[in-house]
This record gives C-alpha cells, sequence and structure tokens, in this order.
C-alpha cells in the first residue's frame, strides 16, 4: 500500500518529517525516502528498509538534513521521491496507491518522442515517474496534478515539494486517504493520522476526492476543490489502517471493535475464549468478546523484535517462514478449550492453515474462525492489495474454482445468503481443517464503518463498483 507525509514549518522540518513519516512503517512496503528543501536546494536519502526499521536507516541521514519543508514516503517497491527538473521548476515528488494502466500511459509518452524512462532493477518503471511526466504536460502544478489524476487508472494521491510549498492531492475517487493536521508555526500531510497526535498536530481536514491544496506556513490554500464521489477503500479500516489512524473522522479500532461485535451477534456456538491473530485481529476479538461476554485472551504472543513483517518477503515460502516464526503459542491457554479466533481476513490462506495446525497440536478441542470481513472473492483493481498476481491465488476463489470446474465466479457466491456461499465457505472451512467458520456480512461490515456503502470501495467482496458511472 505505502504512506507518505509532508510538513511545511516556520522552523527546521526534520524531526517532524522523520517521526511522522516513520508512523507509516506499518504499511509494509520495502523502501522508504525523504526529501527537504532548503536555500541550497532539494536534499534527499532513499534506502532499502525490507530488513530493517526505517528509523535505522535514516537515523544518521537526519542530522545531516535541514530545511523547513520536507516530504516523505514509505513505498512498495519504487525508490521515492524523485527529483523532477521541469518547466513548472525543480520538484520533489512521493505517490501512494497503484497506477493500472502504466503501460498505456508509457506508450502515449513514447509516441511524443521526447521522454524516457528510467528503468528499476526489477525491468519496470517507476510509476511516481510515469506521474511526473503526466504532471509536466500541464502549463501549472494544480494543471498537471488534475491532468495526472484523470489519466491514471487505478488510484494515486501525492505529495509535491515546491518552492513555493506543498501539493497535497487525492486521488480522484478518494480511494485512499489524505489528511491536513496543523500546530503552531507548521502544517502537514499525511495518509495515517497516527502521525499526528505524538508530533502535536490537531486534524484539520480530510480532502475529499480529487482535492489539490496548497500547504504553506501561512495555511491551506485549496487549488481544487473535491468531487461528489467518494470511494474510499473499506480494507482501511479491516486490516491495513493503524488502530489510531482516521479517515473520513471514523476510527480504525472503534470499526474493529463494532466489526467484532457484529460477528458476535451472530454466534451461535458455545465457545470458551475469544482471540485474535495479532495485531489486527486483535480489535475485532476484543469487539467480539466484549459483546459476547466471554473471555478475551492471547494463546499467541507475537515476537516481533527481529522477525520483519511476513507479508513483506517476496519469496511465499519466506513469507511463511516469518508468519510461523514471530506467533509464539502458549499452550497453556489452548488445551482442552474451545477457541474462536478473529481474523481481519482471509486472503490465500497459506500462513492461516498453518496456525490452526498448531492450535490443534497444543491441544485445541475446537478451533473457530471469524473474519471481520466477507470472502475476497475480486482482485483489487486499484490498489496494491497484496502479492497475489491473480484473484486465483485468494482461498475464496480456488474453492470456487473447485466447485465450478473453471475459473468463472457466479455473482451468488458474493451473496451471504446463498446456498453457493455457504458450499464455498464450507469447502475453504474443510481446506483449513476448521471446526466452523463463518465470514462478516457486508452489510454489518458497512454499518460498522458507519458511510454509505456507495461512498465505500466493496469491489474485493462483492465486485461492485460503487459509484455511478465509476469505470
Amino acid at each position: 500500500m505505502g504512506g507518505f507525509f509532508g510538513v511545511v514549518s516556520q522552523d527546521d522540518c526534520v524531526s517532524d518529517l522523520f517521526y511522522g513519516t516513520d508512523y507509516h512503517s506499518h504499511l509494509g512496503t520495502c523502501r522508504g525516502g525523504m526529501a527537504v528543501l532548503n536555500g541550497e536546494g532539494f536534499t534527499r536519502n532513499i534506502h532499502d528498509i525490507t530488513n530493517a526499521q526505517f528509523r535505522s536507516k535514516f537515523e544518521t541521514d537526519v542530522r545531516q538534513m535541514f530545511g523547513r519543508s520536507g516530504i516523505g514516503v514509505i513505498s512498495d517497491d519504487e525508490s521515492q521521491p524523485l527529483l523532477i527538473g521541469s518547466h513548472l521548476g525543480a520538484y520533489a515528488i512521493v505517490t501512494v496507491g497503484a497506477v493500472k494502466n502504466a503501460e498505456e500511459l508509457v506508450g502515449e509518452a513514447f509516441k511524443k518522442r521526447c521522454t524516457h524512462f528510467s528503468e528499476m532493477s526489477g525491468g519496470g518503471i517507476n510509476q511516481t515517474e510515469i506521474v511526473a511526466t503526466l504532471i509536466n504536460q500541464g502549463a501549472s502544478f494544480t494543471e498537471g496534478i488534475r491532468h495526472a489524476l484523470d489519466s491514471i487508472a487505478g488510484s494515486c494521491s501525492m505529495l509535491l515539494l515546491t518552492d513555493h510549498g506543498i501539493y497535497a492531492a487525492r486521488d480522484r475517487l478518494g480511494r485512499t486517504p489524505v489528511i491536513i493536521g496543523a500546530k503552531e508555526g507548521a502544517r502537514a500531510a499525511t495518509f495515517e493520522t497516527t502521525a499526528f497526535p505524538n508530533l502535536g498536530y490537531e486534524i484539520e481536514r480530510y480532502l475529499g476526492p480529487g482535492e489539490i491544496v496548497l500547504l504553506t506556513e501561512d495555511g491551506v490554500d485549496q487549488k481544487h476543490p473535491p468531487g461528489d464521489d467518494l470511494q474510499i477503500c473499506a480494507f482501511l479500516w479491516v486490516y491495513y489502517g493503524f488502530p489510531g489512524s482516521h479517515y473520513e473522522g471514523i476510527n480504525v479500532e472503534t470499526v474493529r471493535y463494532r466489526c467484532g461485535a457484529a460477528l458476535a451477534r451472530n454466534e451461535d456456538r458455545e465457545i470458551d475464549l475469544v482471540a485474535g491473530i495479532p495485531d489486527s485481529g486483535t480489535g475485532h476479538a476484543i469487539g467480539y468478546a466484549n459483546e459476547a461476554k466471554i473471555p478475551y485472551a492471547r494463546p499467541f504472543a507475537k515476537y516481533t523484535p527481529t522477525w520483519p513483517r511476513s507479508f513483506m518477503p517476496q519469496v511465499q515460502e519466506m513469507r511463511d517462514l516469518v508468519a510461523r516464526m514471530k506467533l509464539i503459542p502458549i499452550g497453556d491457554l489452548i488445551a482442552g478449550r474451545r477457541v474462536l479466533f478473529c481474523e481481519d481476513s482471509i486472503v490465500r490462506g497459506t500462513q492461516l492453515k498453518d496456525t490452526i495446525d498448531r492450535i490443534y497440536d497444543y491441544g485445541a478441542l475446537e478451533v473457530h474462525m471469524r473474519p471481520a470481513c466477507p470472502p475476497l472473492i475480486y482482485g483489487c483493481p486499484f490498489l496494491n492489495f497484496s502479492r497475489s498476481r491473480t484473484a486465483m491465488d485468494l482461498a475464496a476463489r480456488r474453492a470456487i474454482k473447485e466447485l465450478e470446474g473453471g475459473e468463472e465466479c457466479p455473482p451468488e457466491y458474493a451473496d451471504p445468503d446463498s446456498e453457493k456461499h455457504a458450499t464455498m465457505v464450507d469447502r475453504i472451512r474443510q481446506r483449513l481443517s476448521l471446526t466452523s467458520l463463518r465470514y462478516q456480512r457486508l452489510d454489518d461490515l458497512v454499518a460498522a464503518i458507519g458511510l454509505p456503502k456507495e461512498k465505500l470501495c466493496t469491489y474485493c467482496w462483492d465486485g461492485c463498483r460503487g459509484c455511478p458511472g465509476v469505470e
């Protein structure tokens, strides 16, 4: 997914920039970068953080950086920020999202015979460089950013560091958040509001879909108003978002408590204890336990000092190893009990199967699973949702393929009241060796978030693109 942070200050901004960017490290990415602007120009540093903390890689750099404005990013794979020279002037840029029509945009640029792109080590082209090329076609930064937002299929929010302030722009349908914070003498733009409290910022405003603003020492200048159609990714509240963050004014942890409570209200099994698959399943489990009045416990303790995030390694076998090694079972809490686990979601199910087998090995009588969202049936066409290259990697789609004998996916599988849905869920239950499996209903998830469904992107669950006229 990735995340960014930018700050404009009356004084040196490097400390806020450093810690504000670091608060996006949970988004599970591979590179970190920062750029600051001062009277001598731009200073930029980029490091590989695949197997190291952002702070440890940059703590030497920040001692040599100074400036009153800067941007930072935790990126999926491409190196950022990029430093761009153009007719608009020099600027630094960071992006978050996924340019799904990158190949088409590159082809159009090549037709003009005046553009080249730097190839990354993996052979691809840096999507942020593609975005910069689109911006440079405008007569102004605002016009260029609008052109980029309108040209991109997928999603792309961005920050541009210029000599007259920071441009912050939210993607056209607001699939990812951009929030402005303020404190005396400074303003900041962030993906995660988690970055604000400990740095002294208060939330000032949430950018709307497609909105563009310019942050300066004097305030926030709106350059382009927001559009009417919002399609924020609902999975932010389920999984990606840090518990302390707010999107559209709605706190992540609060939503997870409500999700767990909804699961509990639909329960018909006798359970001895409720647990969460750490970390993102924890909030859902607490909400469940509080609603059901069943003891909450931690039959797994998560060991994080040396083991990295399990979804970061490129190789599936290494991801599975990391997932196993960082979860330490506590047999005294498992043996002889009927255990119900809440999980944010079931994506492939490969790591979860190993976890379930270990619970049985430690003497559990029954193991029940309650994912906090519906089955993931459709691959996300808007964001870099996961490492899966195809929807057929998803546990639900594998089950559907077995049942249908092909890759077609009848819409009934997304209907929680249909026989096909029940058969699919039971097939997944059998593969995972669970005593029972019940997914969250989409209407309960939408209610837990508290936004109208048409303002949420729920495509991965029901194939619905939401807003009228959205392609």
